[in-house]
């Protein structure tokens, strides 16, 4: 199958360097997406713009893809699951839950320039980043991509109601599968509440198990795509 892979804020595919070799060697074909804004040298990149270059990679697969979204790039993997719900065979979210209809896809931090960049891993110490090492750190800073602001401004937009028939895994790095719940209860993620199809994994890492546990995660996404 082919598993279409969208990282999170500041990161472009090469983020997934170290899980697409995991994943090939499980039978699976890889497609890793670098955004336009996010490492494709274009500053002014809007939110539709990714949602254009995401489904594009989804209609170009011979079959129906599992499209992953790690962290706010979950929302921008459920806009494609809203756009195709017949082409997408499932959602994998790694820590994260998708935006609601009419809010901000990722106005988490400060603008700068018409950008926003990197805020430093202050906002991120704690189980976000208990695992990373110095070194680890290090690298994803210095690759960081400051995030387009008609990207992380952009507003969330779902019309088809059947995609809340398209299968959902729930990828849980730095929270477990029962406080997602929770949380989903408590009404933090209204779509996710309304998903017919939704599963939870566990997965023991930091908030980046692609750099830190990149065979663990490569495995829970051929199980996804799998099952």
């Amino acid at each position: 199958m082919d598993i279409l892979l969208i990282a999170g804020l500041w990161l472009d595919g090469s983020a997934w360097d170290d899980v697409v070799p995991e994943l090939t060697a499980l039978g699976h074909r890889p497609v890793p997406l670098t955004l336009p804004g996010q490492g494709d040298g274009t500053a002014s990149a809007t939110l539709d713009d990714q949602l254009a270059a995401v489904l594009a990679a989804v209609d170009a697969a011979p079959g129906k893809p599992l499209v992953v979204g790690h962290s706010a790039a979950s929302s921008l993997a459920w806009l494609a699951a809203d756009a195709r719900p017949k082409k997408v065979a499932k959602v994998a979210m790694i820590g994260g839950f998708p935006a609601a209809d009419g809010r901000a896809y990722a106005d988490h931090f400060a603008i700068e320039d018409g950008a926003m960049p990197f805020p430093g891993w202050g906002p991120f110490e704690g189980a976000d980043s208990a695992d990373l090492d110095q070194e680890t750190r290090h690298r994803l800073a210095s690759a960081a991509i400051p995030v387009p602001e008609g990207v992380a401004r952009g507003v969330m937009r779902l019309t088809d109601e059947r995609r809340f028939d398209v299968p959902i895994v729930v990828v849980c790095p730095e929270f477990t599968p029962a406080q997602a719940k929770e949380w989903i209860a408590a009404g933090e993620s209204p779509d996710l509440a309304r998903a017919t199809h939704l599963e939870y994994v566990d997965l023991d890492s930091g908030h980046w198990p692609m750099a830190t546990r990149p065979r663990e995660l490569a495995r829970v996404l051929a199980e996804a795509a799998s099952s």
